[in-house]
């Protein structure tokens, strides 16, 4: 496994994490105070800035992107809704480009309102990916599919583990992988087998963390700050690394009753902290 003891530069802050008070431009600075190495924005606060100049203060401060949050939300109720949802991709695989993404994540998408067929909410995923997935590697951005926890299977995703992930990629072929993030699927049985899988076909594209709290208070906003849950994370970062993956770490943390609350100069300090001695 690499030493994360004394670096900073592996490191990525996923913006969600101090969402709630600093914008897009203060999460730059605030990245370049802490000599975080990465930064991985969210479209809405992309467009807030304005797209060219969220990719110049980035480049600027000499951030990598590790990633574009996000892309995906496929399944529709009709035709229409399908097609405006890629098209809404296709703009997301340009934003990717500008800011000079390592990939764009894509969380797929759950049922269409009205529908309990979750099967076929998973084959507009793939019809979706499949409309995009030229623009994309004609662009060179490679499309990450992060597998959420069941529990969010119904309205944010209806791929949530690394297996169904990997079976879309591999129907779909080159220019796709995962993102996988400890939160949803650390409890998967086959995990190790499955980042193996991943690394041999050279599909692991992105790595977040975070930690899972007991009890968990909220579904959504209750994520913990890495060694403050039950996720076994050094383990599975071994797990990720043996397989080949040598991209950044990226703290993610939805946290609405904790570290949303807390100046983001301390949670940034935190992430550093955890980064170097937990993660």
């Amino acid at each position: 496994m690499r030493d994360l003891s004394t670096d900073t530069s592996l490191l990525s802050l996923n913006t969600a994490t101090v969402k709630q008070q600093w914008n897009l431009e203060q999460m730059i600075d605030g990245c370049v105070r802490h000599r975080i190495g990465a930064i991985s924005p969210w479209r809405d606060q992309v467009e807030a800035c304005g797209l060219g100049e969220a990719a110049a203060r980035i480049r600027d401060a000499g951030l990598r992107v590790s990633g574009l949050c996000r892309g995906g939300m496929f399944p529709a109720a009709d035709a229409a809704g399908l097609q405006a949802n890629i098209d809404d991709n296709r703009r997301a695989i340009d934003e990717a480009v500008t800011l000079g993404a390592e990939c764009l994540v894509l969380v797929v998408g759950g049922l269409p309102e009205g529908s309990r067929d979750i099967a076929r909410a998973r084959e507009q995923v793939f019809d979706g990916m499949s409309a995009i997935l030229e623009h994309a590697r004609s662009n060179q951005m490679p499309l990450a599919i992060e597998p959420l926890h069941p529990m969010y299977a119904a309205e944010r995703a209806c791929v949530n583990t690394m297996q169904q992930a990997l079976d879309i990629c591999d129907r779909l072929g080159d220019g796709t992988g995962v993102a996988l993030d400890v939160y949803h699927v650390w409890w998967d049985p086959d995990l190790e087998a499955q980042i193996a899988r991943a690394g041999q076909q050279g599909q692991l594209l992105a790595y977040h963390v975070c930690d899972w709290l007991i009890p968990t208070r909220d579904l959504l906003l209750d994520r913990g700050m890495m060694g403050d849950g039950v996720i076994e994370l050094k383990k599975i970062r071994g797990w990720v690394e043996a397989a080949g993956y040598d991209g950044c770490c990226e703290v993610e943390i939805f946290s609405s009753l904790d570290w949303w609350k807390k100046d983001p100069d301390d949670v940034l300090a935190t992430c550093v902290e955890r980064h170097q001695n937990v993660v």
